[in-house]
């Protein structure tokens, strides 16, 4: 039996720099201090800590995604509220899945950026795994966005990965 190792996306360093400046939504960052920390931050895919500079955009992960693929997700585009170091980070450490902490939703959508159902995923670092491996059994999924289930709001992607990379 082969394992699949899965890779949480953070944000692309590019659109980070562009959300730096103007969200999706149009409006300039406004950079705060974290008076209190634990805010997830999708740059680096971590909580924040006391003290660092955040900024709190809006941002569309489906249209961005849409976008470097040709995809045309219509009706499913939607933007939400993503926390972001003000200034560059130099991303993710690596390693485990992040944000596995509290129960959570696997939305799977299609190659043309439909959605094809939502899992919830109970709040285990040992679930994530398991749960990533039944969405991407459907050849259908393209990519599954990791959300919070509180808010629904965009944690993380991650995308099927290429044919010659899979066992």
């Amino acid at each position: 039996m082969t394992t699949t190792t899965y890779t949480a996306r953070p944000i692309a360093p590019t659109a980070l720099r562009e959300l730096r400046a103007t969200d999706d939504a149009g409006r300039p960052a406004a950079p705060f201090t974290d008076p209190e920390g634990g805010a997830p931050l999708r740059c680096c895919l971590r909580p924040s800590t006391p003290g660092e500079r955040l900024a709190l955009v809006a941002y569309a992960p489906l249209r961005r995604w849409a976008a470097e693929t040709g995809a045309a997700p219509g009706a499913y585009d939607e933007q939400g509220p993503v926390f972001i170091h003000a200034e560059d980070c130099g991303g993710p450490d690596g390693g485990a899945l992040p944000f596995t902490d509290s129960h959570r939703t696997l939305r799977r959508y299609s190659a043309d950026g439909h959605i094809l159902g939502g899992r919830p995923v109970d709040g285990t670092a040992a679930a994530f795994p398991h749960a990533l491996t039944k969405a991407f059994d459907d050849p259908a999924v393209a990519l599954v966005h990791v959300r919070a289930v509180e808010y629904g709001c965009f944690l993380y992607e991650v995308r099927r990965a290429p044919a010659k990379d899979r066992d």
